[in-house]
């Protein structure tokens, strides 16, 4: 017991193990009492069944800030808030893309999100290698940190003046011909499994990828290009991984579970990504004008951040409101 305890608090990446323990349970047991619990048949989720979901998931990540609070301090915490909230808004674009998928592939409602559970899990693995070796290569070579500023502000300024009605064709997109011509899909979904037995061209069985299992692979293909921007970002934020790891994933856990709701309103945020820019341009300016004016204290990046991202999304909402009562205006024709 007592070897226990003193492995338990063996600091690992700067943070006690028991810690990190801790969330990797709380997450476990998130995702368990989702698909195991509320959603153990294959059903459609609506959308106040979406954001009583991500309602829960977002409060669990809340409640997690005031934890990491108590253990590591108010800037800890407010650091682990600016990296929830920057990781959140950014992966707005992702919901689009996931629509895409899913309308490309045609997948049902009912079968999505067993896709978007399974695909978390591939995301807590990748997401964890990504900031491990971020992490790793700050701590040897601090001067990434600069190429990491300079990536950020440009990708910023292109986000800025990119087009608001830039689209993407997935029929064309070359990634997916690839997969099209490396794998055997089948055109059934066989009752939402992602791999099926039956036989090819000569009558011999073989293994077979379904629809659920390409858009799968897709999906996680597109969250590794989102985490080329978000993990940079955050590590702008924070040095500390327990902090850039634990607001990665209770943001993107929240996330896919608000998608049933966001995807039939994703227009209405269409200006979103320009907030999200400048929010970039800001972080990657911290990080070079840092050896200047010295670091931006805590309370002061998460207000800019959050300040920021509130106008967009009302500016948003204000600049799509015909498109609102358009959409209410066909609801009553029907």
């Amino acid at each position: 017991m007592e070897a226990l305890m003193a492995f338990a608090t063996i600091p690992f990446l700067g943070t006690a193990t028991w810690l990190w323990l801790l969330f990797i349970g709380i997450v476990i047991a998130l995702l368990v009492f989702d698909l195991g619990v509320l959603h153990r048949d294959h059903h459609e989720i609506g959308v106040q069944e979406s954001l009583l979901l991500s309602a829960g998931y977002i409060s669990a990540g809340l409640l997690f800030g005031l934890l990491v609070w108590h253990w590591k301090g108010l800037d800890a915490s407010l650091e682990y808030y600016t990296g929830f909230l920057i990781e959140k808004s950014l992966s707005m674009d992702n919901v689009f893309v996931m629509a895409m998928i899913f309308g490309y592939l045609a997948i049902p409602r009912r079968y999505q999100h067993e896709v978007l559970f399974w695909g978390i899990l591939g995301v807590i693995v990748l997401r964890a290698l990504m900031i491990g070796l971020g992490a790793a290569l700050i701590a040897e070579f601090h001067w990434i940190l600069y190429l990491f500023g300079v990536f950020l502000l440009l990708t910023g300024l292109r986000m800025l003046f990119s087009r608001v009605d830039d689209d993407q064709n997935m029929e064309n997109n070359r990634f997916v011909q690839f997969l099209r011509h490396r794998l055997r899909v089948t055109d059934r979904l066989h009752d939402g499994r992602f791999i099926v037995r039956q036989p090819n061209a000569s009558g011999r069985p073989v293994l077979w990828a379904t629809p659920l299992l390409l858009a799968l692979i897709l999906i996680e293909c597109a969250d590794v290009v989102f985490a080329v921007d978000s993990v940079p970002a955050i590590f702008a934020i924070t040095l500390d991984p327990f902090l850039v790891y634990t607001s990665n994933i209770f943001a993107v856990l929240g996330l896919r579970a608000l998608y049933f709701a966001l995807a039939a309103l994703i227009h209405r945020f269409a200006y979103l990504k320009y907030a999200l820019a400048l929010v970039l341009v800001f972080i990657g300016g911290k990080i070079l004008l840092a050896s200047v004016i010295g670091k931006i204290p805590a309370p002061v990046s998460l207000g800019v951040t959050f300040g920021l991202l509130l106008g967009g999304v009302l500016f948003s909402l204000w600049k799509t409101r015909n498109q609102a009562a358009l959409g209410e205006s066909d609801k009553q024709l029907h």
